[in-house]
């Protein structure tokens, strides 16, 4: 039995990994400028179509498809951002919040209908030639694709850590979630800060999908998914609280894979839930405080 429930924890850290990485993006956005886009999920998914997409037509392998997807998104995200999420700036960081829950909601919908007229509400899968392959350490199996898939998502959010403790414009990024006025009072222009962290934030939830679509097939149906999974990350984590967000999700994959070897698959959503419903009304900006 200790065999067996020592493989379900590595399996559900390897999960963990992309939970945390597909939430980090979120609590960016979220902390720098205090909306919540609940369409997150969807941009994920859009990552991962980048990468069948570029796998199908030209066998461009997904951990490379990674860097492609993430610069798509960003441009998406700045799209989005100007056009229906650049007023809510102005607004009240609770009726941002409230209103960008809404606008959230209607993109979701539309990104995901517009996913299905585009490529068919079949899944697609990536299947590269290391797909199955595996690594035995003892008793447990680990697969590589998996694997390389939290090797990753650990140097992205060291990648992130760097650009947001050691650039100019991380820190004007830092400074604007800190304090809005002390920033507009320095010269720093919170309006570009606001369009870098939002499109940021998609970037990472491109590189997200991409790395998803490695070991998971890719639907219009799958944003709602990582949507929830996001949304429970950084509760668990603290809203804006980047490192936090991605040990939350380590933490979710790990309670998810343990719950459903003790309890049964059924209940692995449950426990997620769970602690998310427990967290939020306890302390409803998460166990650790935003940063």
């Amino acid at each position: 039995m200790t065999s067996v429930l020592l493989q379900n924890a590595v399996f559900g850290l390897l999960l963990g990994g992309l939970y945390g990485l597909g939430a980090v993006g979120l609590s960016l956005v979220f902390g720098v400028l205090a909306v919540l886009n609940v369409a997150h999920g969807e941009l994920i998914m859009l990552g991962g179509y980048v990468s069948v997409w570029l796998f199908t037509l030209w066998r461009v392998d997904p951990f490379v498809s990674a860097l492609v997807a993430g610069p798509v998104l960003f441009l998406v995200g700045a799209v989005l951002f100007r056009l229906f999420f650049r007023r809510l700036v102005s607004f009240a960081e609770d009726d941002r919040i409230k209103t960008s829950i809404l606008i959230g909601f209607g993109l979701a919908l539309v990104v995901q209908t517009l996913a299905i007229l585009a490529w068919g509400a079949d899944e697609r899968a990536v299947t590269p030639p290391y797909a199955g392959t595996v690594m035995t350490m003892g008793t447990v199996v680990v697969p590589l694709s998996r694997l390389g898939a939290l090797g990753l998502a650990f140097l992205v959010l060291g990648g992130v850590h760097l650009f947001l403790t050691r650039t100019r414009v991380g820190t004007a990024l830092r400074a604007t979630a800190d304090d809005e006025q002390g920033a507009v009072l320095v010269g720093i222009p919170i309006g570009t800060a606001y369009l870098r962290a939002f499109a940021l934030g998609s970037a990472l939830a491109g590189v997200a999908g991409a790395l998803v679509s490695v070991s998971d097939a890719v639907s219009p149906a799958i944003g709602l998914h990582w949507t929830l999974k996001a949304l429970i990350v950084i509760v668990l984590g603290g809203m804006g609280n980047i490192f936090g967000t991605f040990m939350a999700g380590l933490f979710l994959g790990l309670a998810e894979s343990t719950s459903g070897f003790l309890l049964g698959n059924a209940y692995r959503e449950v426990v997620g839930l769970m602690l998310f419903l427990l967290v939020l009304s306890i302390r409803p900006r998460g166990l650790l405080t935003r940063s």
